[in-house]
C-alpha cells in the first residue's frame, strides 16, 4: 500500500464548489479496483485549504492502473479546475509508527 497526500490552497472564489466536484471525482475512486480509501480534509486554522489521502494498493497501481483506467477520465474532469492549486502531490510509504484506536 501507498498513500498520496494531494494538499490544495484554493482560491475564494472556487471554494464553494470544491467539495461538491470532488464528490463527483470520488465516485470514479470508488470504482477503481487500486483505490483502498481516500478522505478529503478542511483545515480549521486556514478555510481554503484542502488535503486529500488516497490509499492506493501501490504506486504502480496509481499511475499505470488508475492514470490509464477507465474510471481517470471521470475523475479529471470532475477536478480540473483545481489543479492550479494543487500545493503538493506526493507518494508515501507507512512506517510501523501507527496506531488506531478501537473506538475511532
Amino acid at each position: 500500500m501507498i498513500v498520496e497526500y494531494i494538499r490544495y490552497a484554493l482560491a475564494p472564489e472556487t471554494a464553494a464548489a470544491f467539495e461538491s466536484d470532488y464528490a463527483r471525482a470520488a465516485k470514479a475512486l470508488d470504482r477503481s479496483p487500486h483505490c483502498l480509501s481516500y478522505e478529503l480534509s478542511r483545515c480549521v486554522d486556514e478555510p481554503l485549504r484542502y488535503l486529500l489521502r488516497i490509499e492506493w494498493d501501490s504506486a504502480e497501481g496509481h499511475l499505470q492502473g488508475f492514470r490509464r483506467g477507465p474510471e481517470f477520465p471521470e475523475f479529471l474532469a470532475a477536478i480540473r479546475g483545481y489543479i492550479g492549486a494543487i500545493e503538493e502531490m506526493r507518494h508515501y510509504a507507512t512506517t510501523a509508527v501507527a496506531a488506531r484506536k478501537p473506538d475511532a
